[in-house]
């Protein structure tokens, strides 16, 4: 079946279809990593945008369902330039075509994805629709990505992904090194998983928390989440924030998580021109000098100078364009990162942020 991926200013890209049928609207972005497709799919922060990759070939390790980063595929679509006909995978219990028929997810391959990659990189990312059939007016779906342009920026994503109830995962109440709340504006599984394994029982609950309920059961820290979309939506969480350092509990976020924290403190966040997405960001930490390659997604960035009188350090910058990727407040036991040190997929580089965490936990405790 054929598929045609149609962006907002006209340019259109025909194709192959493959998963789900039918057609999807999002922001089109794309992500340059070699691995980790799978985790990319059921990533929350995905969300609402048409994703696709920059290596050539995809599927051909298949898809494991201990891998997924959420409970459910989280783009809208999927851009590949080759699909791989068969999988080789001893852990592997399905094709990637199969599931993206499952979870009714769109896919497109026999596109030059490089054409694409440069077409965003040079003017930005852009609302398109992709759909699949035999019959497609290109015309017809320009027209109706033309109709949703920022439709995207437009909505609360983050109340999209959350949980709806309070659960936990790692270690039990009575094993617990550690108890931490998580503010879920769409966490990851896999930053669970690695709180887990150092002893921590995380108590994740939905976006729209007081800090009151993140608090309520008097957990060691609170751990500010990743997740989707335009931040200058979520005033609401970044009040919970707000009145979080008031408790002065130990707080680390991610991604989101660091931008929260700069909204909690009077910062302000922009849209990057086609976003950080990718596994092999270089990021120095300013009062190390130490650089380390990170796993970054997001799509806006903090305004350095809007938090110039806040009582937070940046700490962090990106060496491919200058961009905020840490903050430390100036006298709490507060911290955030704008990249992943979870990986999944990435390089581990940055792992031990999960240990500071801890340490500043268990100072706390004294």
């Amino acid at each position: 079946m054929k598929a045609i991926l149609a962006l907002a200013d006209g340019t259109t890209y025909p194709g192959t279809a493959f998963g789900a049928s039918g057609e999807s609207v999002g922001e089109v972005v794309f992500n340059t990593g070699m691995t980790g497709y799978q985790e990319v799919l059921t990533d929350p922060s995905y969300a609402g945008q048409i994703v696709a990759l920059t290596y050539p070939l995809v599927g051909n390790y298949g898809v494991c369902e201990a891998d997924v980063e959420s409970r459910n595929v989280q783009v809208a679509g999927f851009v590949v330039r080759e699909l791989a006909d068969v999988y080789s995978n001893w852990r592997a219990s399905e094709s990637l075509d199969a599931f993206l028929k499952r979870a009714g997810v769109v896919g497109v391959q026999g596109i030059d994805t490089r054409a694409l990659t440069r077409h965003l990189r040079a003017d930005g990312v852009i609302t398109g629709v992709l759909a699949t059939g035999d019959a497609l007016d290109p015309a017809e779906l320009v027209a109706r990505a033309q109709s949703a342009q920022g439709a995207y920026a437009a909505k609360d994503w983050v109340k999209h992904v959350t949980t709806p109830d309070v659960y936990h995962w790692g270690a039990s109440e009575a094993d617990a090194k550690y108890r931490v709340s998580v503010l879920d504006c769409g966490v990851k599984f896999n930053i669970l998983r690695e709180l887990a394994k150092l002893g921590v029982r995380s108590t994740v609950y939905p976006a729209t928390a007081t800090a009151a309920e993140l608090l309520s059961e008097n957990p060691d820290g609170v751990f500010l989440s990743p997740g989707p979309g335009n931040p200058e939506l979520l005033d609401y969480a970044a009040q919970t924030v707000a009145d979080i350092l008031a408790s002065e509990k130990p707080v680390m976020g991610i991604c989101l998580g660091n931008q929260l924290l700069g909204k909690a403190l009077g910062g302000e966040t922009f849209k990057l021109p086609f976003g950080h997405r990718g596994a092999n960001h270089p990021v120095k930490d300013l009062p190390t000098g130490r650089v380390v390659i990170t796993s970054q997604n997001h799509g806006y960035a903090l305004d350095p100078d809007s938090v110039a009188g806040a009582d937070v350090d940046i700490t962090q910058i990106n060496l491919n364009d200058g961009t905020v990727e840490g903050l430390a407040h100036k006298s709490l036991p507060v911290f955030s990162i704008q990249y992943h040190p979870e990986a999944s997929p990435g390089p581990t580089d940055s792992r031990f942020y999960f240990e500071r965490f801890l340490e500043n936990m268990e100072r706390s405790r004294k």
